[in-house]
């Protein structure tokens, strides 16, 4: 018989996320948004007058950053009663709601960025002089001018904010659809019992299953409904290509992968070096992994869908939500009180929903919006490993809460190469802990295990995404057109050229670029290895200099966007402008498998 999923309203409230602390109702949410969209006019009624004078230019940038105050927080909600549940038409339209009003307001507000790129060579500098409260903006204005060579007219920057819905309906299509639009067959379980499938009971129970044949069959009905979309979802994700290709052009960049770096802070060196060397350079390690999993399982055949199969199914550390807690908050107070308390809020002030539920949205995040704590997603399934999705989130709230705490809304966010290793360090601190509170050589063995699922699905996961990413760029500014076929065909390569022989990549598989929504994000799967590769090499450095390191640290995470990447990691103590801390990070993952294999000997 099969399982029926619960359904939103069923889940009990401990298990979700408290939205109210945002707005108290749905009705003071719409209240508050006609108030933002209200207050839209203390903003414009600086329109064309901001090279005018030193003062003008300071109460638009204050008006605008009340305003923004208050949309980040609508928007934060209408997307969080998105994600928690896709299929709900109620939230479908509250989302509609919200995209067409941040629209409107990102139209009126087109003009302050278009009228300080047209200020005169140094004008702005003048204006630095004569107000001195300008200086509280000088990190978003300095980030606006840098844009000045790729700048077009103000008439035409209003009219691409006006389309602001049109250019980011792919992502909405894709998002959309994934969470309320596919429905899955069941399969046929060991017993040979029906079991009910959505992508979240894939991608969280079904692809980490002990037992082969449920994990294939799974398999096989999941790739069964992603064929069905193949089409659709190829139309939507060129749309996304040609939409970027297209933007690089007009704006003057050299490639597409410039313009998508440049926010970033980014150099194509430092890009190019975490797409290359971990491709080839992890890949040996990996399939050393692969083949050790294929022999302890007693595999006919290393299939794709297999790489996620666990090694120790039956060694399983006991597990609820309350325990993992108690164990996460015990491994971060090496962080010191601050931070400790931080990550208690998190885990016992309503921060966290982690229900299963039809509609809610796969796989894990953390919204952090300025002016209310952070928001976690993840679906708890009584696995150890949800310990680990649930540090890393927790890095990410942490993160965040400190610098919103210490920074204006317009410097709180650092770039993305460096966004993941706030939350990858939580997990290294985490699975260091418990390998430090055991002497018993199979729970060891289960944490290094855990370690290399965090390596995998930052390295090997994401960086092959990344790897996807960077070829569907390179054939689109050649010309050519992207179809199903073109982009599995992509996907097929990069999964066969990192895999190689250890692995038998069939067909099918190249079909999980179906599977994730990064690729509307601009260059941001790649940079899940960056975040990893930084926080392996700080890690050393806290074991081996301890709290000079962690003070470090924590003034890092308070900096918040302040700092380039590249200023962020080097006073954390590293280097990424140098490929050394990536192979540092390579060599460390292959003294995990070399340990790992170790132990079955």
């Amino acid at each position: 018989m099969t399982k029926t999923l619960t359904k939103r309203e069923e889940v009990t409230r401990e298990e979700t996320w408290r939205t109210e602390d945002l707005f108290a109702s749905k009705e003071e949410w719409m209240k508050q948004l006609k108030e933002a969209e209200s207050f839209v006019s203390q903003v414009t009624k600086y329109k064309g007058t901001l090279a005018n004078s030193a003062a003008n230019l300071l109460h638009c940038l204050q008006a605008q950053e009340k305003l923004m105050e208050k949309v980040v927080l609508l928007a934060t909600y209408a997307n969080l009663k998105l994600a928690e549940d896709g299929s709900n038409p109620e939230s479908q339209a509250d989302f509609a709601i919200m995209s067409a009003s941040m629209t409107k307001i990102n139209t009126a507000l087109a003009f302050i960025e278009s009228e300080i790129l047209a200020l005169p060579e140094g004008q702005i500098t003048l204006f630095f002089n004569e107000e001195s409260e300008l200086e509280l903006y000088r990190i978003p204005l300095e980030r606006i001018l840098e844009k000045k060579p790729h700048a077009l007219s103000p008439e035409t920057e209003e009219v691409l904010a006006s389309l602001g819905e049109v250019t980011d309906a792919p992502y909405k299509i894709y998002s959309t659809s994934k969470s309320s639009d596919m429905v899955f067959d069941p399969f046929t379980g060991t017993g040979g019992e029906e079991k009910a499938l959505s992508f979240a009971l894939f991608e969280d129970q079904y692809e980490l299953s002990p037992n082969t044949e449920e994990r294939r069959n799974a398999y096989h009905s999941f790739i069964k409904t992603l064929k069905q979309y193949e089409n659709t979802y190829a139309a939507v994700y060129a749309t996304e290509v040609k939409k970027q290709v297209a933007l690089s052009k007009v704006r003057n960049y050299n490639s597409v992968t410039d313009m998508l770096l440049q926010p970033q802070k980014v150099t194509t060196e430092m890009y190019e070096n975490q797409l290359n060397i971990i491709y080839k350079e992890l890949a040996p390690h990996m399939r050393k992994f692969a083949r050790l999993k294929k022999k302890v399982l007693g595999l006919d055949e290393m299939k794709f869908c297999d790489l996620k199969a666990p090694l120790d199914p039956e060694f399983q550390p006991e597990t609820t939500y309350e325990k993992v807690s108690d164990i996460i908050l015990e491994a971060l107070e090496v962080m010191g009180p601050e931070y400790h308390e931080i990550m208690k809020k998190g885990l016992t002030e309503g921060w966290v929903d982690r229900a299963d539920n039809t509609g809610k949205m796969t796989g894990a995040f953390c919204s952090s919006p300025y002016g209310s704590h952070p928001f976690i997603l993840m679906t708890w399934k009584d696995t150890m490993r949800g310990a680990f999705i649930l540090a890393h989130e927790l890095g990410h709230a942490g993160h965040f809460y400190l610098a919103n705490k210490n920074q204006r809304i317009g410097d709180t966010r650092p770039s993305t190469y460096f966004v993941e290793a706030p939350s990858t360090m939580n997990e290294l601190i985490l699975g260091n802990h418990l390998l430090k509170a055991t002497d018993d050589p199979r729970m060891k063995r289960w944490v290094i295990l855990q370690f290399l699922g965090t390596y995998y699905h930052n390295f090997v996961t994401h960086l092959l995404e990344g790897e996807f990413q960077r070829r569907v760029y390179e054939h689109a500014e050649l010309g050519k057109p992207h179809t199903a076929s073109t982009l599995t065909g992509i996907k097929q390569e990069v999964l066969e050229g990192f895999w190689g022989d250890a692995v038998a990549v069939d067909k099918e598989a190249g079909l999980t670029w179906m599977r994730q929504p990064h690729y509307y994000m601009g260059l941001y799967p790649y940079t899940y290895s960056a975040g990893l590769t930084a926080s392996t090499a700080v890690y050393k450095l806290m074991e081996e200099e301890g709290q000079p390191v962690i003070d470090r640290w924590l003034e890092v995470l308070k900096a918040g966007g302040t700092k380039d990447p590249l200023e962020l990691m080097q006073h954390a103590g590293v280097d990424m402008s140098r490929p050394d801390a990536i192979r540092t990070a390579i060599d460390y993952i292959g003294s995990l498998v070399n340990e790992l294999e170790s132990s079955y000997e």
